[in-house]
């Protein structure tokens, strides 16, 4: 029973707020996987690469020469790499949500001015419609993109203080 209460005020939600929601939804579920994803990340598959370039580098004689200094950087980028993996994607994704609600803005502004061009300003009920087609998609674009946000920043947080981390962990010797 509450499925289908929850369904029938999704689907109202879309009626009132036009197809850019559709557009808004699916890109806001591509990023939040992409969010899920990366936690995932830092939480599995760091640690196994940091161990594995901790060991490469303990395998290792030289420490102090400049061989040794350019695998040292070689190593390190490679972790840093793995840990921004998708983090532009999803700053991408993060800007892009907001231009989806004004776009949704515009259109929802065009159906007002068709409204009126057809039938006067006072068809308030028909121009009703359009003003909901105008506000929902933006309020939805920004509600997406300030969740996005608060995660990725925490997300490049993260990655630039794991990259520092590793590149502490793997000493050289100055001679």
């Amino acid at each position: 029973m509450f499925e289908f209460e929850a369904y029938g005020a999704v689907r109202d939600f879309i009626e009132l707020g036009g197809n850019v929601l559709l557009v808004i939804a699916f890109v806001t579920a591509v990023m939040w996987t992409l969010i899920i994803e990366r936690f995932w990340y830092f939480r599995t598959g760091h640690k196994e690469e940091t161990h594995r370039v901790q060991r490469a580098w303990d395998s290792r004689d030289d420490h102090s020469s400049w061989n040794a200094h350019q695998i040292r950087r070689m190593l390190i980028s490679e972790v840093q790499q793995k840990l921004e993996r998708g983090l532009n994607l999803i700053k991408t994704i993060v800007a892009v949500c907001p231009m989806f609600g004004l776009l949704g803005t515009v259109t929802g502004m065009i159906e007002v001015f068709d409204v009126m061009a057809i039938a006067g300003s006072g068809n308030a009920r028909g121009m009703a419609g359009g003003v909901s087609k105008a506000t929902l998609p933006t309020m939805a674009g920004m509600v997406a993109a300030l969740s996005g946000m608060l995660f990725s920043i925490q997300l490049d947080r993260f990655a630039r203080d794991e990259s520092q981390r590793v590149s502490d962990q793997l000493e050289i010797v100055h001679e």
